[in-house]
């Protein structure tokens, strides 16, 4: 997945009046939705450096590209964008006129130096855990200097990082991403998050309550709460006690305005008894959860380091299945884990079968440096990954249209975020993360109304007001 996220200071006049023409930044994101996330507050520690945003990477004094490492393609996809970049500094300064080039996120985290190595033309390289010191970053690469920035912070960047400004969130709609948690303990033999996002941290309550509270103000009806093992988060509450995410998610769901809760992603062994209960008890919690499994063999689940077994994840989905009966299960998977035989990937199609997912993200193992994956033997040749990738997918799709198709002539409350691509139309999104097509008359952009589905396309629903 590839975004572009741009953000459109509210304050441009009074910039250009300070300092003549004001300094553009143009952000790429890759990867996950905290990514996607960071890149948001990267621009508002920004805007307080004098930078507006632009949606024109050729138009920008500064580029930051915020990087995902899951996989290697994401990586070598980053250093192709780098050697466009070089070529584009190389014209301006032709011209006279300076490009500065960073490279922030999880690429920056694992490869700090080695990334100027590679492309000299970078200035910046900073970390996830090291992006609210970005301000006074930039002003020793305007003194010259060639910046890398990869230790973990020993301040809380985010009691650093200036609130999301008003007309910013507007601009950003009506849904909205709200990092609780980050890093993970749980050390996958596949994955690479515990050594570029560190250890788990749980934001208090009062920080997040806060956030909450000036996105609903600034008219955002959803919020995902985000964390890499979001439902291992526990922080301090206003008392001093510890509170769990079921209980977040209690008084979040008190702020006014505030209509719709998610979060992701989730790990099983997480999954505790406030957290299912608040599925069963809260109407702002939508039914629809993410919980990875990635495969359905115990021996590989041994493998991946995931501390569970297939039929615990089978216990669990019953009991929030139990809590919230129309719940929509959604899940992540690898194939062709090293050392897993055909009996192996048989078992994860078993449990994909018996669970009947609305979604997921599938992928091929790639092993990342540094992960005791990549040191395992076994390892799989790549036609036998993607022959197996390809079977998985099939059986997903095939359920993802059958829970889709299921919607027709059910009646919904359904969230309206945006105008659709054709004129006439406008795009909500349903309480199971469809995107719901309507007439641009039905409702207003944040209006939550009840619709009736009459028909489906591939990854959409249409409907008329109820």
């Amino acid at each position: 997945m590839e975004l572009e996220t741009t953000i459109i200071d509210e304050d441009r006049a009074a910039l250009e009046g300070a300092s003549g023409a004001p300094k553009k930044v143009f952000v790429k994101t890759y990867g996950c939705q905290m990514n996607v996330y960071d890149s948001q507050r990267m621009t508002d520690a920004l805007a307080a450096d004098g930078y507006v945003s632009t949606e024109a990477m050729d138009d920008a004094d500064l580029v930051l590209l915020n990087t995902c490492h899951i996989r290697e393609k994401a990586a070598d996809k980053v250093y192709s964008v780098l050697g466009r970049l070089r070529d584009l500094k190389s014209e301006r300064a032709d011209a006279g006129r300076d490009l500065t080039i960073g490279v922030a996120g999880c690429v920056a985290q694992a490869e700090g130096g080695e990334i100027l190595r590679r492309s000299p033309s970078v200035d910046l390289v900073v970390g996830p855990q090291t992006y609210h010191r970005l301000p006074e970053m930039l002003a020793k690469v305007r003194n010259g200097e060639k910046v890398v920035e990869t230790e973990y912070a020993i301040e809380d960047k985010f009691e650093h990082l200036p609130q999301p400004r008003r007309a910013e969130v507007i601009k950003r709609g009506v849904t909205a991403f709200l990092t609780v948690q980050e890093g993970c303990d749980k050390f996958c033999t596949f994955c690479v998050v515990p050594y570029t996002r560190g250890s788990e941290v749980s934001r208090p309550v009062r920080q997040i309550v806060a956030e909450a509270e000036r996105l609903a103000e600034a008219g955002v009806r959803e919020v995902t709460l985000l964390g890499q093992n979001v439902n291992a988060w526990h922080g301090e509450g206003p008392d001093g006690s510890e509170w769990g995410l079921g209980r977040l998610l209690h008084r979040l769901a008190e702020i006014k305005g505030l209509a719709r809760l998610r979060y992701t992603t989730s790990h099983p062994r997480d999954m505790d008894e406030d957290l299912i209960a608040a599925h069963r008890d809260l109407d702002a919690l939508m039914p629809y959860l993410h919980l990875p499994v990635q495969s359905g063999s115990d021996r590989i689940l041994k493998a991946m380091n995931r501390r569970h077994k297939a039929s615990d994840y089978l216990r669990l989905i019953e009991r929030v299945r139990g809590a919230r009966a129309d719940i929509a299960m959604s899940g992540d998977f690898i194939v062709g884990f090293p050392g897993e035989t055909e009996a192996d990937f048989e078992a994860t199609m078993q449990i994909v079968r018996e669970v009947g997912y609305a979604s997921a993200f599938s992928f091929k193992y790639s092993p990342r440096p540094g992960t005791p994956g990549a040191e395992m033997d076994g390892h799989l040749p790549e036609e036998v990954k993607d022959e197996r990738l390809q079977r998985l997918q099939a059986l997903l799709t095939e359920q993802q249209q059958d829970f889709t198709r299921g919607m027709v002539g059910r009646t919904m409350a359904t969230l309206i975020e945006k105008a659709g691509r054709q004129a006439g139309q406008k795009v909500g999104r349903s309480p199971w993360l469809q995107p719901v097509i309507i007439d641009e008359m039905a409702a207003e952009i944040g209006d939550i109304i009840d619709v009736r589905i009459t028909k489906t396309g591939y990854n959409s629903l249409f409907a008329e007001p109820a």
